[in-house]
């Protein structure tokens, strides 16, 4: 019977220890979360203002004479 109740009381306190690893891994994964989607964004901004400068280029460029033949 007392082997039963250490038994138990070794599995809870596994339990416990597994518990607590996976809330500190769930911190970790949530912050990295947070950092990643920050990444994002500003990659996703900087992507923005390349394409915003890409089309200004463009509109510089002089459209080809009409009576010009593409080479």
């Amino acid at each position: 019977m007392i082997s039963d109740f250490q038994e138990l009381s070794e599995k809870i306190s596994q339990l416990a220890a597994m518990t607590q690893a996976l809330r500190s891994e769930n911190a970790e994964l949530r912050m990295r979360a947070v950092s990643l989607e920050a990444e994002n964004t500003e990659l996703a901004h900087r992507m923005q203002q390349a394409h915003d400068r890409v089309a200004a280029l463009l509109e510089k460029i002089p459209a080809p004479a009409q009576d010009e033949e593409p080479a």
